[in-house]
């Protein structure tokens, strides 16, 4: 790594400028000759297809919420539409430009990821397929798959590219960082390049060992031992948990039709604690008494309660808690697959149902049926044909027991590990050498100047408002 990172900061190619343009406009020829400033919205909404949701200001940015019209079949484009929202943070039209999305539902407030950071660029984000308000009415679920979801991002990049000429990035974390190589794998020919965090690869939908040999190497021994006697105690006293279960459920008004039962929702909370405990901690936060108890054992029912609700959750699977996930589970039951692991530290007496498949969380008027081929073609094409592509992990994080990796056909592709990090990881968290090589990697795939690659740091200040660091707190098992 030292020998490659020496070559890449002596290596001087010019690949672009920098522009110093304004934020909000730009130039555009007239017929005789002169120059007209178009300001960016006007631009923006000069896209056949765009909206106007609402504009936000941001010092130093022009935010905007849209909505794009979108084919709810990409082969069949007559057959009808739908309104996708994304959000575009202009910095400059004479800057690179990242393409984010998280795999899930947007957010309408400005952000910018690590790599809009590093190049000082834009960023346009992306609502994935069918999650609301994107979703096609009525829902034909057979049009969400990996290929349809790619294809929105492919005309997204033809539309906007016109305005953001220079070089794009793409980018996503966890399922968003599938989404990127997804869409990479079919148009290839879009982004300069990709930037995929903790993105799971669960290429043999069956075989979910590697899993398995994670948690029992994961953090300390110490620690293990803490976080599964908890949770096996959380079993063993199933029943004055789940009455206190039962009462919070109807408190709260939930109600548990797509998974099956209480009971069933309560054992899949508690099977998802030691994974959602590494998912979301450090391994420091394995010491803190009131997250998770020392003494299992001598420990009140509120005391395990209280740690299994902060760490999994127990309004998850409830029927209110699943619906806004309806599409991941449906994604993971039909071509992404999902883990299942096993539990060597609880008597087989306390587990009634194991880790339940994600058809189990899909409400039962939508079919499904898992198509095997999917991930083994993106597996196969990464690791032989990716270009310009880099993979963070994070060391204690459990999705990336199965992960993407490249092989000789791939060129100026990489995969780091984050020492320590959990799904939180990220380029500033990996060690200097794997640091200062990724981002100037990032750097020269973005078409910035030689002198910027050269120096391998980030072009644009860290703001505490803008740039999101801490892994989105979302449940566990759900990447």
């Amino acid at each position: 790594m030292r020998k490659a990172l020496r070559w890449l900061l002596t290596l001087v190619v010019l690949i672009g400028t920098v522009s110093t343009a304004g934020a909000a406009t730009a130039a555009e020829p007239e017929a005789d000759g002169t120059s007209v400033t178009t300001d960016i919205k006007d631009q923006l909404l000069a896209v056949p297809g765009m909206s106007l949701i609402e504009e936000k200001p941001y010092t130093g940015y022009r935010f905007f919420v849209l909505n794009y019209t979108q084919p709810v079949d990409h082969r069949h484009p007559s057959k009808g539409t739908f309104q996708q929202r994304i959000t575009v943070l202009h910095k400059d039209a004479g800057r690179p430009t990242v393409f984010y999305t998280g795999g899930y539902s947007v957010s309408t407030n400005p952000s910018r990821r690590e790599p809009t950071q590093i190049v000082d660029g834009n960023q346009v984000s992306m609502e994935y397929r069918f999650f609301t308000p994107s979703r096609p009415d009525p829902a034909d679920w057979t049009k969400l798959d990996i290929w349809q979801a790619a294809s929105d991002q492919h005309r997204i990049f033809k539309a906007l590219k016109k305005i953001y000429s220079k070089n794009w990035i793409s980018t996503g974390g966890s399922k968003g960082g599938m989404t990127a190589t997804y869409y990479e794998r079919f148009y290839p020919r879009d982004m300069d390049g990709v930037v995929a965090y903790v993105a799971p690869n669960d290429v043999v939908n069956n075989e979910d060992s590697a899993y398995d040999r994670f948690f029992e190497k994961v953090g300390t021994e110490e620690c293990r031992d803490r976080l599964n006697a908890v949770q096996r105690e959380a079993l063993v006293r199933r029943e004055p948990l789940e009455k206190k279960y039962a009462q919070y459920a109807a408190a709260e008004g939930f109600t548990f039709t797509t998974v099956g039962s209480l009971d069933r929702a309560y054992e899949a909370v508690v099977l998802d604690y030691v994974w959602g405990f590494w998912q979301y901690n450090l391994l420091a936060n394995c010491g803190d008494d009131e997250l998770v108890p020392p003494n299992a054992k001598t420990a009140t029912d509120d005391q395990i309660w209280n740690s299994i609700d902060t760490v999994s959750g127990f309004s998850f699977y409830t029927d209110q808690g699943l619906e806004p996930y309806t599409p991941y589970y449906y994604q993971a039951a039909t071509q992404l697959g999902a883990p299942t692991i096993h539990f060597p530290h609880i008597e087989k007496k306390y587990i009634r149902y194991g880790y339940q498949p994600p058809r189990n969380f899909v409400p039962r008027d939508i079919p499904t049926k898992f198509q095997p081929y999917a991930m083994r073609d993106v597996d196969n094409w990464v690791r032989n044909n990716a270009r310009h592509m880099l993979y963070v992990y994070g060391q204690n994080d459990p999705w990336g027991a199965e992960r993407f990796r490249v092989d000789k056909g791939a060129k100026d592709a990489y995969v780091f590990t984050a020492p320590g990090m959990n799904h939180g990881a990220n380029v500033v968290g990996l060690v200097a050498d794997q640091k200062a090589f990724a981002t100037a990697r990032i750097l020269a795939w973005a078409g910035v100047p030689a002198t910027a690659v050269t120096e391998a740091k980030p072009l644009a200040k860290f703001d505490k408002k803008l740039d999101v660091r801490d892994v989105e707190r979302e449940p566990a098992l759900r990447p």
